[in-house]
């Protein structure tokens, strides 16, 4: 099996930099790195720490800084200081970072695009398989 994995195994990379390149030109195109765009969308949720920032984007803090700072330039987060404990900076998209961000997310349309492409049946067998996959603990085949 070791062709059959390998060319599979090929054909995951290749979802991955398509899916990877398509988010970087949809970011682009708002006038955004991939990364800014990413840290944008995280903020949707609510503010976050620089720290709690850097552990879900998986970067450094040092990483965190130049991107709070590049978008903060723009206006579109706030960097405030945490009540609890000053040391902390909390960070909070603004409406026009509302706006940008949403701007990525209409550009992005390559799951809507690929996914399309697929009937029915075969986006619910997809979501299985994906499920099967990304389970903590996956089962042997049988």
């Amino acid at each position: 099996m070791t062709g059959a994995g390998s060319a599979l195994d090929q054909q995951l990379w290749d979802l991955v930099y398509a899916y990877d390149a398509a988010y970087d030109r949809a970011a682009r195109a708002a006038g955004l790195s991939a990364a800014q765009a990413c840290l944008l969308d995280a903020l949707t949720g609510g503010s976050r720490s620089m720290g709690r920032l850097a552990v879900e984007l998986l970067c450094d803090a040092s990483n965190v800084t130049q991107l709070v700072t590049r978008l903060e330039a723009g206006g579109l987060v706030t960097r405030v200081p945490d009540p609890d404990d000053r040391r902390v900076k909390q960070v909070s998209i603004t409406p026009a970072g509302r706006r940008v961000c949403r701007a990525v997310q209409r550009a992005f349309d390559f799951p809507s695009d690929r996914l399309g492409r697929l009937t029915g049946r075969e986006r619910s067998q997809l979501s299985g398989l994906l499920a099967k996959l990304l389970a903590p603990e996956a089962s042997s085949p049988s």
